[in-house]
C-alpha cells in the first residue's frame, strides 16, 4: 500500500494541466473507495474483538469503545470520531446495501454515508433498509445537505412516531461548547431545541434593534456586533469587548455618606428588569464570578512570546498584557499563572484567585490542557495514574496524566495499553503504537532570565537596565 501510495503522490507531479480536473474527480473517487474499504474492515475488526471480549466477560459496549479508540488511533482522530466510524461502519455494511455500493464506487463520500445513518438510525433494520432503498436513485447525484434531507423525509413517513422519540431524546443532548477561531476570536455554539434556539435568536436581534434605535449603530457596529454584544452582556453580566461602555454620571455624597467607590461607579448599570429594591437586591440570580486560567511566560511581560488562555490556546504577547493589567476583569475572570522562562515550569499563580483542593490535580491540568490520548482533543475530567496503582505506579506528576473520562475508562481495557510517563506516554494496540506528549508551556521556546521576587521560585538572569517591569519583577 505504501508503495501504491509513493507511485500516486510521484505521478501526479508530471499530470498535463488539461487532464488535472479529471484525475482529480478519479483520486476523489478512489478516496471514496478506500473509505468504503475502511468500514469493511472496520466491522471485521469489531467482529474479532468482540469475539475474544465476549469470552472474558466483557460488555458489548466496552467492546465498541475500545474498537472505537483503536479506529481513532488508526486513523488520527479522536476515540470519539473513531466511535462515530464504527458506527457508520456497521450500519453501512450490514444494513444500507446500497449506501455501501455508492461509497464503494466512489459516487458518494464517508461523509455522505455518515450523515444518511444519522438520519435513520431511530429506524429499525428494516425501515432503515425501505429508506436505503428509497435514496438509491439520488445517491451520487446531489449534494450531501440534499441527501440528508431526502433521508430524513423518507424515515419520518416510514416511522413518524420514532421520529418524535427522537426528537425528545435530541433535547437531553442539549449543550454548549466552545472552539477557538483565528486572531483570538472563539465560536461559542449551543445545540438547543429549535423552540428555544430561535426565542435565543429572537431576543438578541429584538436587543440589537433596540440598541441601533438608541444610537447603538451610531459608534460603528454593526447587526452582528450587537447581537454579540448583547450576548455576552446577558450571559456574564459584564460589557462586552469592544463594546462602548456609557460614562456613569458620579453621584455626589449627601452629608454623613461616603461617595461610591472607584469599582463601583465604574460598574455597569443594571439591565432593564434588574432594578435593586430597596434593599439593594434585584430579581435576578447573581452572576457567578468564572475563573480561567491564563499561562504567562515571563518573556510575555516584555517581549512577543505567546502567552496560553485555557481553554483557547496561545494569545499574542500583547493581549496577555492587556489582561494583566486589567485588574477589574482579570480579578474576577483571568487567574494568572506564571511559568518559567526556558522550561515553562510552572511558578506562580495569582495570589487573589481562589484557592481549591488538589493542588496535583490542578497541576496536571494546567500542564496537559486536554484528553493525553494521542489525537483526542476532549477536556479533562479525570486525573489518573498512567501506570496504574495496582501495578505499582506512584501517585506522583510524573505517573499523573489528564483524561476523559471515555478514555481513563478505555484503558483499563486488556488489548490496549498505556506506558511511559507525564513526559511521553504511549498507547498501542493491535499493532499500532502512538505517543503523546504535554503541549509545550509558554516560556518553554527560549530562555529569558530575570529575579522574581515573592513567588514561590527565584530564577535569576541579565536584562537591559533601560527595561520597564511590573511591580513584582525586578
Amino acid at each position: 500500500m505504501r508503495a501504491v501510495r509513493h507511485r500516486l503522490v510521484e505521478g501526479a507531479r508530471g499530470v498535463n494541466p488539461d487532464a488535472a480536473l479529471v484525475l482529480i474527480r478519479e483520486l476523489e473517487e478512489l478516496k471514496n473507495a478506500a473509505s468504503a474499504v475502511q468500514t469493511e474492515l472496520a466491522v471485521v475488526l469489531h467482529d474479532a474483538q468482540r469475539a475474544a471480549d465476549q469470552a472474558r466477560g466483557i460488555t458489548a459496549d466496552e467492546t465498541a469503545r475500545v474498537v472505537g479508540s483503536q479506529l481513532g488511533l488508526a486513523r488520527r482522530e479522536s476515540p470519539r470520531v473513531g466511535t462515530r466510524f464504527l458506527g457508520v461502519s456497521r450500519a453501512v455494511t450490514q444494513e444500507m446495501p446500497h449506501t455501501a455500493a455508492a461509497l464503494r464506487a466512489g459516487t458518494i463520500s464517508e461523509w455522505h454515508a455518515t450523515q444518511v445513518v444519522a438520519e435513520t438510525a431511530y429506524l429499525s433494520l428494516a425501515d432503515r433498509a425501505a429508506v436505503d432503498e428509497a435514496i438509491k436513485g439520488v445517491l451520487g447525484k446531489t449534494s450531501g445537505r440534499r441527501l440528508a434531507g431526502v433521508a430524513r423525509a423518507a424515515a419520518y413517513r416510514l416511522d413518524p412516531a420514532a421520529a418524535v422519540a427522537r426528537r425528545a431524546r435530541a433535547k437531553r443532548e442539549r449543550r454548549v461548547s466552545l472552539r477557538p477561531a483565528p486572531d483570538t476570536m472563539t465560536w461559542l455554539t449551543a445545540l438547543l431545541p429549535v423552540k428555544d434556539g430561535v426565542a435565543c435568536i429572537a431576543a438578541l436581534n429584538a436587543a440589537a434593534t433596540a440598541s441601533s434605535h438608541k444610537g447603538g449603530d451610531g459608534d460603528g457596529r454593526g447587526k452582528g456586533q450587537l447581537m454579540a454584544d448583547a450576548l455576552v452582556e446577558r450571559i456574564s453580566g459584564r460589557p462586552a469587548c469592544g463594546a462602548p461602555v456609557p460614562p456613569t454620571p458620579a453621584t455626589p455624597a449627601t452629608p454623613g455618606q461616603d461617595a461610591p467607590a472607584a469599582d463601583q461607579a465604574d460598574a455597569p448599570a443594571a439591565a432593564a428588569g434588574e432594578q435593586p429594591e430597596a434593599d439593594g437586591t434585584t430579581d435576578k440570580p447573581p452572576v457567578p464570578v468564572v475563573a480561567v486560567n491564563l499561562l504567562v511566560p515571563i518573556e510575555s511581560l516584555t517581549g512577543e512570546a505567546p502567552a496560553d488562555l485555557e481553554g483557547f490556546g496561545p494569545i499574542p504577547a500583547d493581549l496577555a498584557r492587556q489582561f494583566l493589567a486589567d485588574h477589574d476583569t482579570a480579578g474576577g475572570v483571568i487567574r494568572r499563572v506564571f511559568t518559567a522562562p526556558g522550561t515553562g515550569e510552572l511558578i506562580s499563580m495569582d495570589s487573589r484567585a481562589r484557592r481549591y483542593p488538589g493542588l496535583l490535580a490542578a497541576f496536571v491540568r494546567l500542564r496537559d490542557r486536554t484528553c493525553r490520548t494521542p489525537f483526542c482533543d476532549e477536556p479533562i475530567e479525570h486525573i489518573d495514574h498512567i501506570q496504574r496503582h495496582a501495578d505499582g505506579g506512584a501517585t506522583s506528576v510524573s505517573n499523573a496524566g489528564g483524561g476523559c473520562a471515555r478514555c481513563n475508562y478505555t484503558k483499563e481495557h486488556p488489548d490496549l495499553t498505556v506506558t511511559g510517563d507525564a513526559d511521553q506516554r504511549t498507547t498501542t494496540t493491535r499493532g499500532l503504537s502512538e505517543t503523546s506528549t504535554p503541549p509545550s508551556p509558554p516560556g518553554a521556546e527560549r530562555p529569558l532570565a530575570c529575579t522574581i521576587r515573592g513567588l514561590s521560585k527565584r530564577v535569576t538572569i541579565r536584562l537591559p537596565k533601560d527595561l520597564r517591569l511590573p511591580a513584582n519583577i525586578r
